[in-house]
């Protein structure tokens, strides 16, 4: 089956191109399941009830997302009952919302998504490492198809982890920086693996806010509001193909779509 994973979505921007491209990719490529991170899809950060059925009904199956989840206090009650949005698995114990999720792909096939933030250079969590440790059995129980979204600051916890869960599951793939890089490959055991998977929004910006205003805050260090911007729009992610019965990828190649 072939799975594609898309990059944080960053404002209406980013929805606007999902909205635009992915049908017809879809059907290009013959896709059989996409998850996207939508930690940024409202207004550059967080995301709501209703950007979240907007998401879904442009062909989304499943959303990822971050530290910045529990921006927008609405989508609280969304994640106590939806198997269609995640947030990460290693928040401490008890927290509101699932860290992975099993959902029934379009050829139906189950796909296990699941979500980990890094503690590299971000707030303090449970380790990602243990706690993804703790899980995999129960969702390999039900599926070998598995995909991981890593939410992380640094390279080099991102690339330990893929190595770390190489043969364990179908993908791992990093988010949370906004620029793809291109290190793509198949790991030894059948792991697919991309540091990260990009952007999906506008890139005549700094990471999706107005240049102008980020070059400012860095020149002065002083508090800059800043705005979203609007031009250059692509949609960033990976796509990767499984095979349905062992959970081992075949091939992985990197996505960047403009909104033309």
């Amino acid at each position: 089956m072939k799975i594609l994973f898309l990059g944080d979505i960053v404002g209406s921007p980013g929805r606007d191109v999902i909205h635009n491209k992915l049908a017809a990719y879809k059907k290009e490529e013959s896709i059989d399941f996409v998850i996207a991170n939508g930690e940024n899809s409202a207004g550059g950060s967080g995301i709501t009830p209703v950007i979240t059925e907007e998401l879904l009904s442009y062909g989304v199956d499943v959303i990822t997302s971050g530290d910045h989840i529990w921006k927008k206090k609405e989508i609280y009650d969304v994640l106590k009952v939806s198997r269609r949005i995640v947030r990460p698995l290693n928040y401490p114990k008890g927290v509101i919302g699932n860290g992975y999720t099993i959902v029934e792909s379009a050829n139906g096939k189950k796909v296990g998504v699941i979500n980990l933030l890094g503690r590299v250079f971000l707030e303090p969590m449970d380790c990602p490492f243990t706690r993804v440790k703790e899980i995999i059995e129960d969702v390999k129980k039900e599926t070998r198809i598995i995909i991981v979204d890593f939410h992380a600051e640094a390279t080099s916890e991102k690339v330990a982890m893929g190595w770390f869960l190489d043969g364990h599951v179908s993908g791992v793939f990093g988010t949370h920086t906004h620029i793809q890089t291109a290190d793509e490959k198949i790991l030894p055991n059948g792991t697919a693996y991309l540091t990260d998977a990009g952007m999906t929004g506008p890139y005549d910006s700094v990471i999706g806010r107005q240049k102008e205003q980020i070059i400012e805050m860095f020149l002065t260090q002083l508090p800059v509001r800043f705005e979203m911007a609007s031009r250059e729009v692509e949609m960033h992610g990976v796509l990767v193909e499984v095979n349905n019965d062992t959970g081992r990828a075949k091939n992985i190649k990197r996505v960047q779509i403009k909104n033309d």
